[in-house]
């Protein structure tokens, strides 16, 4: 079976690939990698995210699959009150993740671990994500109820999800799940959903 991005420790010879993004009126320089997710590139979901939000105010923020860290790394630098905590399954994620805040100065207020590493009862006031859709239905939904209920009290999950990789029907199950979705906003085919906590 091919090495994916969701691979714990992928296979393939890993190769650094330098990035620039602009983010909420900040300019990022970034380290991505073979065996993570979108290389070398801001992929198009995540460029929708970010286009069509506004970064949060501050508090405990998680950044959930974050490969190499562009949301959560965006969420600290405009968000100066935040404190970031990225999580990812992929082991050179999660390394370039770190290399990332370090570089960005970044590092006293963003973190990332694989899930074993964090702490079980840390909560969060946001979560962003461009969820691993790709991992299959089953394990997505796993992923969701598992993450969703660390949401403080009145907190919200941010997400962006291709309307043709399932979107609106992740949002009705959300909210047969009893965590209400609303889509913040659609473009170019992706769909910007925010989850509340009850």
């Amino acid at each position: 079976m091919p090495d994916h991005y969701f691979t714990a420790d992928p296979s393939v010879p890993f190769q650094r690939e330098p990035l620039q993004v602009s983010v909420w009126g900040h300019d990022l320089r970034l380290v991505s990698g073979s065996g993570v997710f979108s290389r070398g590139r801001l992929d198009p979901g995540t460029a929708v995210l970010f286009r069509e939000t506004a970064p949060p105010s501050g508090g405990r923020v998680l950044d959930l699959g974050c490969g190499y860290g562009v949301i959560g790394l965006a969420v600290a630098a405009a968000a100066p009150d935040a404190v970031v905590a990225g999580v990812d399954v992929n082991e050179r994620a999660v390394l370039l993740a770190n290399e990332n805040a370090a570089s960005l100065g970044l590092a006293d207020r963003f973190r990332a671990s694989t899930p074993e590493a964090v702490d079980p009862e840390a909560t969060y006031d946001e979560i962003w994500s461009n969820p691993p859709i790709r991992v299959g239905k089953a394990a997505l939904h796993d992923l969701l109820l598992a993450w969703l209920p660390r949401l403080a009290p009145g907190g919200r999950a941010v997400m962006v999800v291709g309307k043709n990789l399932g979107a609106d029907s992740l949002q009705r199950w959300l909210g047969e799940q009893g965590w209400p979705t609303e889509r913040l906003a659609s473009a170019k085919g992706f769909r910007v959903l925010e989850t509340r906590r009850p």
